[in-house]
C-alpha cells in the first residue's frame, strides 16, 4: 500500500547524502513548519485545500548566504499522481502542491519547487521548477545548458542553475539599481559623505567582505573599532597581490580619509553600532550575494554612474561618460576576443571595458592555466584620478586578478607608455574623457596614443562623441597616416543619458596605414538599441530586445554586409565625414500609404504631448509604473 512517509524517507536520505544537514555548512532543512517569519506568513493561509489554514511542504530549505532563494519539496507516494495536466490540483499531485506553495512564498523570495513521487529510488520520479519573485507564473528549471534537473542535487547547484535563470537575474538587477538610490540618501543623511567618498566606501566595502574573516566579524565591533578593521582588512587584501608597494599605497590611499571620516564612528540613536556598521550591513545582505555570483557585473561603475544621476553639477563638465554594461559587452564582440587576447583599457575608470573582457576571455578558457594567464597578462589598464583608480583596482581585486597591470598616472606620461607597450597588447578599447577643453587632451589625441600601444595589427576600438568623425581635425588625418579606419557605427542618440552626448563607435587596425590597406570603411546605422528611457531606472531593454539587436549588428559587421538604410561601405579618407548618415541611402521599395500615415499620426500627437517627453525609441521614457 502507498505510503507518503516512505517518500519522505527517500527524500530526506538523500538530503543527508548530500550534505543538506551538515553542520560544516549554513543550509538550513525544517520539516513541515519553518521558523522563518516571512515562510510563516506566507503559509500562514497557504492551505492546499483552498479553504484557508496553514500549509505545510515537506521541507523548506534555506540558507543565510542567500537569502533570496527557497527550496520546497511536496511528495506522493503514487508516482500516478506525480502531476495534473492543468496543474491545478494541489491536494492530490505532487507538481500542483509543489507550485502552489511556491506562488504563495513568491511574494518575497524566489521559489525552487521539487516534487518527488514515487516509494524506491528506481521508480521516484522529480520534477523541477522555479518561481521568480514577484513573477506571475512559475516556470522549470534548466541547468545553464537548458536541460531539465530530474534528480536531487546539493543546494550550490540547485542556487547555481536558479541564479542564472534570466528572470532571477533581471529582477535581482533590478532590485541592485533601486537600492542604490536608498543607499545614496542613507549615505547623505547620515554619513555626510561628499560624492567622491561615496562610492568608494561601496567599493572599500566591497573588498573588505571579501575577506571572509572581516565578513564573519564585523558585527562585534564598536563604532570606533569597525572604522579601524575597516581599512586594515582592505589593506590586507590589496596587500596580497605580488605587485610593487608604490602600487598597493595608490590602491589604499583613497579609502584612508574615509577610515578617519567622523560620522561613520558615531554611535547614534538610530544606529547604536554607528552609520559605518549599518551601511557594511546593507552591502553585505543586498549587494555582496550579487557580487560574489556575477562576475561579468561591474557593480562598483554601475553604483558609481547611479550616484552620478542624483547629484547636481554638470556631469559633461567633468568629462565623466561611464559606458553602459551593454556597450562594453559589445565592444568584446567587435574586437571578437580570444582567450589568449591581451587587452588595453588606455582610460578605465572603473574598469567596466576589463570587467567584460575578462568575462568574455574566461568563458574560452578550457584549462586552469587559461584563466591564470587571462588573469595575470590578459588585461591591462591606466586611470589618472588616484579615487578612479582605487575603484577599478577594487573591481578587479573582487574577481581575483588584473591588479598588478593597471597603472596609476597620465595614459601620455613616457614611463607608462613604455610599460604599456611591453605588454603587447593585440585589442584596444577606450572611452576617452568628453569635453575637454584643451586641444591636447582632444578625445582623438587619446584614441591615436591608444593605437600607438598595440601591436601591429591590434584591433582598436573607441567610443567619441559623433563630432570627432564630422568636424575636421588635423589628428584624424594623423590617425589615418599610421592606422586603418575599418568601421564607424552611429550610436543611439540618448546612449549616455541623462548626460546628453551623441557617440559612435570607431574601429581601427594599428600600424598598417589606412592609405596603405586599401580597403573600404563599413558604416553601420546603430542608432536603435532597443533600449528606452525610464524616470527612475535610466535607460533599460525592458521589452527585452537588445540581445537579438546586437547578434544582427555584429553579424553585419563581421560579414561587412551592405544593407539599406542601415550599413554601407564608402571609401573615405580624412577630410571625408565619418560616419553611416553621410552615405546611407533611404530604400522607400517597401514603404506604403499606411506607413506615411502611421509616421504622420505619430509626429501630430509628439507635437500635442511634446512637454511631457513621451515620443519613441531614443526619445521614449516611461513611469516605472508601466513597467510594473
Amino acid at each position: 500500500m502507498s505510503n507518503e512517509r516512505i517518500t519522505e524517507n527517500l527524500v530526506r536520505d538523500k538530503l543527508r547524502d548530500l550534505s543538506y544537514y551538515s553542520a560544516d555548512n549554513d543550509v538550513r532543512v525544517e520539516e513541515q513548519k519553518s521558523e522563518i517569519q516571512a515562510v510563516k506568513k506566507y503559509l500562514k493561509e497557504a492551505s492546499k485545500s483552498g479553504k484557508g489554514g496553514k500549509g505545510s511542504p515537506e521541507f523548506i530549505i534555506s540558507s543565510e548566504t542567500t537569502p533570496d532563494f527557497l527550496i520546497v519539496f511536496e511528495c506522493k507516494a503514487d508516482v500516478r499522481y506525480h502531476e495534473s495536466t492543468e496543474h491545478n490540483e494541489p491536494v492530490k499531485y505532487a507538481v500542483d502542491g509543489a507550485l502552489h506553495y511556491a506562488a504563495k512564498l513568491s511574494k518575497e523570495f524566489n521559489v525552487i519547487a521539487i516534487a518527488v513521487s514515487g516509494q524506491t529510488e528506481s521508480s521516484m520520479k522529480i520534477s523541477s521548477y522555479i518561481h521568480t519573485k514577484g513573477a506571475a507564473e512559475p516556470k522549470e528549471l534548466l541547468t545553464k545548458g537548458g536541460r531539465s534537473i530530474t534528480e536531487i542535487i546539493p543546494w550550490e547547484d540547485y542556487i547555481e542553475h536558479g541564479t542564472f535563470d534570466p528572470d532571477v537575474q533581471r529582477m535581482r538587477y533590478n532590485e541592485l539599481m533601486a537600492f542604490s538610490r536608498t543607499l545614496h540618501e542613507f549615505m547623505r543623511d547620515h554619513a555626510k559623505l561628499t560624492e567622491s567618498e561615496k562610492p568608494l566606501l561601496v567599493s572599500g566595502t566591497l573588498i573588505a567582505l571579501y575577506n571572509s574573516g572581516f565578513a564573519k566579524s564585523f558585527d562585534a565591533y564598536s563604532p570606533e573599532e569597525l572604522q579601524r578593521h575597516w581599512l586594515h582588512y582592505i589593506t590586507e587584501e590589496i596587500n596580497k597581490a605580488d605587485i610593487p608597494n608604490s602600487k598597493k599605497a595608490n590602491m589604499t590611499q583613497p579609502y584612508s580619509s574615509i577610515a578617519v571620516h567622523p560620522e561613520l564612528g558615531k554611535a547614534t540613536k538610530a544606529y547604536p553600532k554607528g552609520v559605518l556598521h549599518e551601511l557594511i550591513k546593507m552591502l553585505n545582505e543586498k549587494v555582496w550575494p550579487f557580487i560574489s555570483v556575477y562576475h561579468d557585473f561591474d557593480v562598483v561603475g554601475q553604483f558609481y554612474g547611479e550616484f552620478l544621476k542624483y547629484t547636481g553639477g554638470d556631469k559633461k563638465a567633468l568629462g565623466i561618460v561611464l559606458t553602459p554594461k551593454h556597450i562594453a559587452e559589445l565592444f568584446t564582440l567587435i574586437a571578437n576576443l580570444k582567450k589568449d587576447s591581451k587587452v588595453l583599457d588606455f582610460c578605465c575608470g572603473t574598469g567596466g571595458f576589463l570587467v567584460s573582457s575578462m568575462n568574455a576571455m574566461m568563458k574560452l578558457a578550457v584549462t586552469e592555466a587559461d584563466k591564470k594567464r587571462i588573469k595575470e597578462k590578459g588585461l591591462v589598464g591606466v586611470e589618472q584620478q588616484p579615487n578612479m583608480y582605487a575603484l577599478a583596482a577594487s573591481n578587479m581585486i573582487l574577481r581575483g586578478d588584473g591588479k598588478a597591470n593597471l597603472y596609476q598616472g597620465s595614459c601620455f606620461e613616457p614611463a607608462i607608455v613604455k610599460a604599456l607597450k611591453a605588454h603587447k597588447c593585440n585589442v584596444g578599447m577606450i572611452n576617452p574623457p568628453y569635453s575637454q577643453s584643451d586641444e591636447d587632451l582632444h578625445e582623438l589625441v587619446f584614441v591615436r596614443d591608444m593605437l600607438n600601444c598595440l601591436v601591429k595589427g591590434g584591433t582598436g576600438i573607441a567610443i567619441v562623441p559623433i563630432t570627432c568623425a564630422t568636424s575636421p581635425h588635423p589628428i584624424r588625418e594623423e590617425i589615418l597616416k599610421h592606422h586603418t579606419l575599418e568601421a564607424v557605427m552611429s550610436m543611439p542618440g540618448e546612449l549616455f543619458y541623462p548626460v546628453g552626448t551623441v557617440t559612435c563607435i570607431m574601429v581601427f587596425t594599428a600600424h598598417t596605414p589606412h592609405e596603405d590597406s586599401n580597403k573600404k570603411t563599413w558604416f553601420g546605422y546603430w542608432r536603435n538599441d532597443g533600449y528606452v528611457k525610464t524616470k527612475h531606472r535610466g535607460r533599460i531593454d525592458l521589452r527585452g530586445t537588445w540581445p537579438s539587436i546586437r547578434d544582427s549588428w555584429i553579424e553585419a559587421y563581421r560579414n561587412r554586409d551592405e544593407i539599406p538604410g542601415l550599413a554601407v561601405k564608402k571609401q573615405v579618407d580624412h577630410t571625408d565625414e565619418w560616419c553611416a548618415e553621410a552615405y546611407l541611402e533611404t530604400d522607400y521599395s517597401n514603404l506604403t500609404a499606411k506607413d506615411f500615415e502611421e509616421e504622420v499620426r505619430k509626429y501630430v500627437v509628439y507635437r500635442m504631448v511634446n512637454e511631457v517627453d513621451v515620443t519613441t525609441d531614443d526619445d521614449e521614457e516611461i513611469d516605472d509604473a508601466e513597467i510594473e
